[in-house]
């Protein structure tokens, strides 16, 4: 089989907190008025994606890892990785605000849950005005004074609110709590584990009356107490180019605009490449077939690609590769 660029039926999530975006904005297939999120791309045990397109049509992601390996994935991610996909692509619409909570690094993941631990990152594609998110604190605290803040109810006076806007970017490595605020949609790429430690969740309850669990103790010892302003990603928004905007050990992301179409040599790139396409349309190409994008839609170009070819007029992509 001659690997070509893949797409996936999106795995639609209901969520407390989601709303209508997911169709009026990215036009997914939902119906109901709480979804919050279309995992995109996922190899998570339960919730694996299944091919929407071409020869490999119904085929699940793992079966092709299986199958394919180092043609799909690249050596360097099945020597680091194994047969496990290590990235999960989702879009998430909040028309509340989340749960505050905060994710584990690797080792007390792998420790607790047998898992990856969960760092990620945000580009925001729509907010209503006023529009925030909760990243970090806004001083840096004590294990005490946090507890005390989380007892009392007053855990929101110690939090870092940033207004957002279309284009913003945060890049929320492990330990830091954080929050997506109501009115916000936005694409995020993570590590794949869904592991989340919830510590407050403004008291709501769910469609049967029951308050969602929390994990004070779990979280207690994952968090980064610390003030830091290391989270509001700055790069370059330069036309028909590659930007990049995170590089980090778990994954590498650039900001593509394209007002015209652009070729790729991929013959050194030792990985995947995943676009997730947040603005426009295009085709996207490789010596053995073509694929549409739109905002909204996600596709997988397999590692063994030798060209990658973006035919465009105009296009916003993120392109994620490990």
């Amino acid at each position: 089989m001659k690997l070509y660029p893949l797409k996936f039926n999106p795995i639609l999530k209901e969520r407390l907190w989601g709303g209508t975006k997911l169709k009026t904005v990215l036009d997914k297939p939902i119906e109901s008025d709480i979804t919050g999120e279309s995992w995109e791309l996922s190899a998570v045990k339960g919730d694996v994606s299944i091919v929407a397109n071409g020869d490999l049509k119904g085929s699940s992601l793992q079966d092709l890892i299986t199958t394919y390996s180092d043609d799909l994935l690249g050596k360097s991610v099945v020597d680091r990785f194994g047969y496990e996909f290590p990235i999960l692509i989702k879009f998430i619409d909040a028309k509340q605000d989340l749960s505050i909570q905060l994710h584990p690094n690797d080792e007390l993941a792998k420790e607790r849950h047998d898992s990856f631990g969960k760092t990620e990152m945000w580009y925001v594609m729509d907010a209503n005005p006023e529009a925030n998110l909760i990243v970090g604190f806004n001083r840096d605290v004590t294990k005490k004074v946090y507890q005390e803040n989380l007892k009392n109810d007053t855990l929101l006076e110690l939090l870092n609110y940033e207004r957002v806007k279309e284009g913003d970017t945060f890049f929320i490595n492990t330990g830091k709590i954080h929050a997506i605020g109501a009115g916000v949609l936005l694409a995020e790429i993570q590590q794949t584990s869904d592991v989340t430690y919830r510590v407050f969740d403004f008291n709501r309850r769910d469609r049967n009356g029951n308050l969602r669990e929390l994990h004070t103790e779990l979280a207690l010892d994952a968090m980064d107490y610390s003030k830091k302003d290391d989270f509001k990603v700055d790069y370059n928004t330069q036309l028909d180019t590659i930007n990049t905007m995170v590089d980090c050990p778990y994954f590498k992301t650039n900001s593509l605009h394209l007002t015209k179409s652009l070729n790729q040599d991929l013959g050194n790139r030792d990985s995947f490449t995943i676009l997730m396409c947040v603005g426009g349309s295009a085709e996207i190409a490789n010596e053995h077939g073509t694929a549409s994008i739109k905002k909204g839609e996600t596709i997988l170009v397999p590692a063994n690609s030798k060209t990658l070819n973006i035919n465009t007029s105009n296009a916003k992509l993120l392109e994620v590769t490990i």
